[in-house]
């Protein structure tokens, strides 16, 4: 059975965490520093993923505080992201790829004959 015709998907979702199980970086703080990215402005992410400003720039300062590293600057009267901040994104998205295509192969290799006969 070819990959568009399985009755079942697996799905896989990643996140970093600190040795106290705190998240660090997953899915939901890429949405939030690509939504700065777009829009300049803490406050225009908040109003695009329709979270409130606090919880928005609450997600932020931990994920900074728990990495060292700044994440988001100043940028006149808006925000941009740090230089290290777009390597994060970046190496954030390769990783999720490969576990993502690893994931599907595990699945068409080990559990796809066993559920869909």
């Amino acid at each position: 059975m070819s990959t568009n015709e399985n009755k079942f998907l697996i799905r896989s979702k990643i996140w970093i965490e600190d040795a106290e199980g705190n998240v660090v970086f997953g899915d939901g703080r890429y949405r939030i520093l690509t939504m700065v990215d777009q829009t300049k402005s803490l406050q225009g992410a908040a109003k695009e993923l329709k979270m409130s400003y606090r919880a928005l720039w609450g997600r932020i300062k931990a994920s900074e505080e728990r990495i060292g590293q700044p994440l988001v600057a100043r940028e006149g009267k808006g925000s941009c992201l740090t230089p290290f901040a777009r390597q994060l994104m970046d190496q954030f998205r390769k990783i999720k790829n490969n576990v993502l295509h690893e994931s599907d192969s595990f699945y068409e290799n080990l559990m796809a004959e066993h559920l869909e006969q």
